[in-house]
């Protein structure tokens, strides 16, 4: 098949920040990479506009693993083990699961993971563009076959069928305009968005949509010790953790993967959220 444009772009930035930077270091930076664990941290979240029936819900936020060179699948399926451990209500994954090839990365194996965990109230996946550098839609399917639904602009119901939890999601997309669009052009207002590229809160917030979980930023990878939103992704003022607007709420986690070999003050995570209630923090 051939290889899109895009597809070879990345693969090009792959070998002069990964290969060629682990060469020159003679191997050094891959393997203290390789060897910094994934944190699983547990965030608690008060959001006033949150339905009062799913107060105290537990959401594993689970992104970014850029399954590939730089992130072995026995580490991945431990982080995803371990937050199974926790027994969240609901799993969410924001995307970018690979690097870059879909195929002998593990892909199967870590989409069976998440899409098997115990969580009454379902498991999600949007994608991220990563996803798409080889074959989006192939890995979308294999994420539907293996427990997870995957949310290409759709608000689905969960929980109590009388007084649903309502879960949206939006595909990828670079700018806020795209963004904008795929928000407006959702069937229903969800309770919870779920958007690989954290631009898509400006249309969340005008929506009233009480909270939005992304991931895409990687945190920069790169932070001042203590300070998590001042980093080197320059790119996106909406980096690192939470933000509020309008009294909607939105998540971003740094995620477990990296598309370099290189994090200082930035650990990778995964995340499991607990949204309450209230007033917002």
């Amino acid at each position: 098949m051939a290889r899109s444009k895009l597809f070879l772009r990345a693969k090009i930035r792959h070998i002069v920040l990964t290969r060629t930077a682990d060469r020159l270091t003679l191997g050094i930076l891959g393997r203290r990479h390789r060897a910094q664990p994934i944190e699983v941290r547990t965030v608690e979240l008060c959001i006033p506009q949150w339905p009062q029936a799913y107060d105290g819900v537990r959401i594993a936020h689970l992104t970014d693993f850029h399954l590939g060179e730089l992130m072995p699948v026995g580490q991945a399926l431990d982080a995803v083990e371990r937050v199974a451990r926790l027994k969240p209500d609901m799993v969410a994954c924001t995307g970018d699961v690979v690097d870059l090839d879909l195929h002998h990365t593990g892909a199967e194996e870590v989409l069976s993971a998440m899409g098997s965990m115990e969580s009454p109230l379902g498991r999600f996946l949007v994608l991220g563009n990563h996803d798409h550098l080889d074959d989006g839609h192939m890995l979308a399917a294999m994420a539907s076959m293996r427990g997870l639904q995957v949310l290409h602009g759709a608000v689905v119901p969960v929980g109590d069928a009388s007084d649903p939890l309502l879960v949206g999601g939006v595909d990828w997309a670079s700018t806020v305009r795209a963004l904008d669009q795929r928000v407006a052009e959702l069937p229903q207002t969800p309770h919870l968005l779920l958007a690989h590229n954290p631009k898509a809160f400006h249309a969340a917030a005008r929506r009233d949509i009480p909270l939005t979980l992304s991931g895409h930023t990687h945190g920069g990878q790169v932070a001042w010790k203590g300070k998590p939103r001042a980093n080197v992704s320059f790119a996106h003022r909406l980096s690192a953790g939470l933000y509020q607007r309008n009294g909607c709420s939105l998540f971003v986690s740094v995620g477990a993967g990296a598309w370099f070999p290189l994090r200082v003050h930035c650990a990778p995570e995964v995340v499991v959220i607990t949204v309450r209630r209230g007033a917002l923090q």
